[in-house]
């Protein structure tokens, strides 16, 4: 039997396109990679210092510099292009320029006949991903942002540090805007199956306040990362691996990531990040967390916090 080659084409390969393209390569989640940047020279290098790497991976993975040809037969295509955010640059003002770097891009994509899924880690991240979605009249469910899937991941290991735990035994989310509106639902934050809020309450060990200082250091995690190294770029990339493989395999796994609401929450139209079943046909269904008055009140500021900032881009 001959098995279906399962093709990424990454468009987009700095920093973070590499590092998802590195963790691709020892996964072995994908047999194909066509890689897509406007600077040729330096692919060309990261090509080679990647395939150089390959007798070590998990397999022999095809790499190759591309064309948006090949999106035409791709399962995924995956963008991380876009312009840098300037020092004192404001959302708007970055939202304005990536919108050109996408409008420029996604034509080109669509133009192949290309009609899988794709997924978008431009920021600002929810508002390009509907941007995306807009540009390439593809279904909705099959154009997915990042979202807060990176954020989750920095919550559970900072939790798992905390209660001494693996933090795949911690259950909790990040949701919402990814940057300063995001928050976490500790209604919602388990270990096993146990409330975190129980827990805090019941221990003297741990404290609630601790909780919220983790939350913190969590809002500003990539912030502070930036201060210190100049960018992000592992966590994202296999983030972004994670949600690759989720597709790929039809995993139906549940992960944070930027996807359009229709009703749920009470609100419909704005790509967000919020918990959602991830499989073969991209967004199969959003999880809608039951969430406390404060906790609504919170996620509706930042819908409301992205529909402004989008509204404020489109008319300046």
């Amino acid at each position: 039997m001959i098995l279906k080659k399962r093709k990424i084409v990454l468009i987009g390969c700095g920093l973070v396109g590499i590092s998802y393209a590195y963790s691709l390569l020892i996964t072995g989640d994908a047999d194909e990679i066509a890689m897509i940047d406007t600077d040729k020279k330096r692919l060309s290098g990261e090509i080679d210092d990647l395939c150089h790497g390959l007798p070590f991976a998990a397999k022999n993975t095809e790499i190759y510099m591309g064309s948006y040809l090949d999106c035409k037969n791709a399962d995924i295509v995956v963008i991380t292009a876009g312009v840098a955010q300037k020092q004192g640059e404001g959302r708007i003002a970055l939202l304005k320029r990536n919108r050109e770097v996408f409008s420029e891009i996604i034509p080109h994509i669509m133009s192949s006949g290309f009609t899988g899924i794709m997924i978008i880690a431009t920021n600002p991240v929810d508002l390009m991903t509907s941007f995306a979605r807009e540009l390439s009249g593809l279904p909705y469910t099959k154009v997915i942002g990042s979202g807060t899937t990176v954020d989750t991941g920095r919550l559970k290991f900072l939790l798992g540090a905390y209660y001494n735990l693996d933090p795949k035994s911690v259950h909790a989310y990040v949701i919402g805007e990814h940057g300063d509106s995001e928050f976490v639902p500790w209604s919602c934050a388990n270990i096993a199956t146990k409330p975190i809020n129980d827990i805090c309450r019941e221990n003297i060990k741990y404290s609630l306040e601790d909780m919220y200082s983790i939350e913190e250091r969590v809002r500003k995690s990539g912030t502070s990362i930036i201060n210190f190294k100049g960018a992000t770029c592992y966590g994202i990339g296999m983030a972004l691996n994670n949600i690759t493989r989720t597709i790929l395999c039809d995993e139906k796994t549940i992960l944070t990531t930027s996807c359009m609401l229709m009703g749920e929450y009470g609100r419909s139209g704005v790509y967000i990040g919020v918990p959602a079943i991830i499989g073969s046909e991209g967004v199969s269904e959003i999880i809608e967390l039951k969430l406390t008055e404060n906790e609504r009140h919170k996620f509706s500021s930042s819908c409301d916090f992205l529909i402004d900032i989008n509204r404020a881009a489109s008319v300046h």
